[in-house]
């Protein structure tokens, strides 16, 4: 069983937690309602936020799936504005944006989610 995880899901998003100081805290649910807000409304319809890990160095790395490569443009700019309404500062905010075909996912909702979040090695693949 794992501790320093959980899952949430916000929206469309369904977002692993990971903590390396322990289980994720009330904070860290916070951080991801902000971080799916940003993407929500800066990026694509087909982006979706899979993963946020706190490091123990007090950064964000925010793993984000997508079927479209113009969503990484927009990555340097939620960093910014992400962290400062987090109050922390920009070089503590990664947001690591990882295409993917549409060939290689299934668009169905739920489906979809869960193919990125294989794609991006968060959650190991259905047998």
């Amino acid at each position: 069983m794992e501790f320093d995880s959980d899952w949430l899901t916000l929206g469309r998003h369904r977002v692993r937690l990971r903590s390396t100081r322990g289980f994720p805290t009330e904070l860290m649910r916070s951080v991801a309602e902000v971080v799916q807000l940003a993407i929500d409304n800066n990026m694509s319809a087909r982006a979706r936020l899979v993963e946020i890990v706190f490091q123990h160095e007090q950064t964000y790395d925010i793993a984000v799936g997508t079927t479209l490569t113009e969503d990484r443009v927009c990555a340097p700019q939620l960093e910014a504005a992400i962290a400062m309404v987090l109050g922390v500062l920009p070089d503590q905010v990664n947001i690591i944006v990882t295409t993917v075909s549409q060939e290689e996912v299934d668009l169905h909702f739920g489906v979809y989610e869960r193919m990125l979040a294989e794609k991006l090695g968060v959650v190991p693949p259905i047998q």
